[in-house]
């Protein structure tokens, strides 16, 4: 069959053919129809995600859409090394086979699970995030990050503040349903300051955090208190992803002086039931009232030529 293949951690995979999936106990075999390009699928390509298993060569995908031998359409994942999703065909495990509802079609469901999951999950799961709470938005400017602001919306959050440095996708954010935004285009100080406002002014129960590095250091900087009189409120921050580094310098002090918790989402930390639920309740919702959400199909031999492409808003869905 023919699959983008993985032949190197130091270039993009390259369209040839890989052996035929041939499904064990516990599995499925799934005619693949579309496959996103998320942020951990190129982690994965290039061997820097935690869960590499650091074996070549593989098939690159994580998950997809496509039909199961009976007819079912399904959204799938967690296959089997090395089957990939971007391919003809592919292995899924048989609890991770949903059944997807007619309102949402092959390519956007492809290309908004993964990032849906990222939110959904970290809110519910992680952050145990009740309706009325407040959440800020690191990174919101991204694919996922849009996404982000309007589930958090969706599930009733009393404010949402956005950061992010695109300006223009700034603006977008106020329309996605944003209550603020955050510049990070601004020196390290000013964006500690703008943070310590919408803390002070308004507070702020949960951050999502796409990015890590500098922008978690300053937000991070701007919980931890001065004085001993001070009441520390709750602030759940859960880290998702790390476009803008992957380690920061964190005092003693902002977890000593702060109601700061420290949680992670993603697999290993979330459960895979929880994952599980949160994708089936996204796309229930998502049928009957549409997330705004950008995707572009391309074919799948395309998929060397396009590896590296910036997103700047749009998900990248490859068809074989």
């Amino acid at each position: 069959m023919n699959a983008a293949v993985v032949q190197s951690f130091n270039a993009p995979p390259s369209y040839t053919t890989f052996k035929e999936p041939v499904a064990a106990e516990g599995e499925k075999l799934v005619s693949v129809s579309a496959a996103g390009l998320h942020p951990i699928v190129k982690a994965l390509a290039k061997g820097t995600h935690y869960g590499s298993s650091g074996e070549l060569p593989f098939v690159a995908g994580v998950d997809g859409v496509g039909k199961l031998e009976d007819g079912t359409r399904v959204y799938f994942g967690i296959a089997r090394s090395p089957f990939g999703t971007f391919s003809e065909r592919a292995l899924a495990a048989s609890w991770m086979c949903l059944p997807l509802p007619q309102g949402v079609d092959d390519v956007t469901a492809a290309g908004i699970a993964n990032p849906a999951m990222s939110s959904w999950a970290a809110l519910i799961a992680r952050a145990k995030f009740v309706a009325g709470e407040s959440v800020l938005i690191l990174g919101a400017t991204g694919v996922a990050g849009q996404l982000a602001v309007q589930v958090a919306k969706r599930r009733g959050a009393r404010r949402v503040i956005a950061a992010g440095r695109n300006p223009q996708a700034l603006v977008k954010l106020k329309e996605l349903g944003a209550d603020a935004v955050i510049s990070l285009d601004q020196d390290q100080s000013s964006l500690v300051s703008a943070f310590r406002t919408e803390l002070a002014e308004s507070g702020v129960d949960i951050v999502l955090d796409y990015l890590w590095g500098q922008p978690a250091e300053g937000v991070l900087e701007a919980i931890s208190q001065k004085g001993l009189r001070k009441a520390a409120a709750r602030i759940r921050f859960v880290q998702i992803g790390e476009s803008a580094g992957k380690a920061i310098s964190l005092t003693a002090a902002t977890l000593r002086s702060s109601g700061l918790e420290l949680l992670g989402s993603g697999f290993g930390s979330a459960s895979l039931d929880q994952i599980k639920q949160a994708l089936v309740e996204f796309f229930q919702i998502a049928a009957k009232q549409p997330f705004q959400f950008r995707t572009k199909a391309a074919p799948l031999r395309d998929v060397e030529a396009l590896w590296n492409n910036t997103e700047e808003g749009t998900r990248l869905v490859f068809q074989p």
